[in-house]
Order: C-alpha cells, then sequence, then structure tokens
C-alpha cells in the first residue's frame, strides 16, 4: 500500500515540474527573440521532465 502511494506522490510530482517546464518554454516561446539563447536548455529539461513523467506512467500500468 505505501509502495503505491510513494508512485502517486512521485507522479504527481514530476506531473508538477512537467507542467511548470511546459510553461517556462512556452514563456520563453513568447518573448523571441529575447531569450533565445536559452531555446535549448528549457527543451532539453521540458523533454527530460516529461520523458520521466511517462516512464512512472508506464511503470504504475504494469504494476496494478
Amino acid at each position: 500500500m505505501d509502495e503505491a502511494n510513494d508512485m502517486k506522490l512521485a507522479l504527481k510530482k514530476l506531473n508538477a515540474q512537467a507542467t511548470a517546464l511546459k510553461m517556462d518554454l512556452h514563456d520563453l516561446s513568447e518573448d523571441l527573440p529575447t531569450g533565445w539563447e536559452r531555446i535549448m536548455e528549457v527543451a532539453q529539461k521540458t523533454f527530460v521532465a516529461y520523458q520521466n513523467l511517462n516512464e512512472m506512467k508506464n511503470r504504475m500500468s504494469g504494476s496494478s
């Protein structure tokens, strides 16, 4: 039971991180050309966040 709750909390945290990074990327795109130098950095962080979120979702669906 604790493992399931831990996974749900981790999923919630990963989702919040991914959403925040998505908004950072969106905000960056709205301010272009200002800040163009950060595009790759923010995009990479966003990519990794969604990759981690997807992996956690897959783990959770496989453990049910």
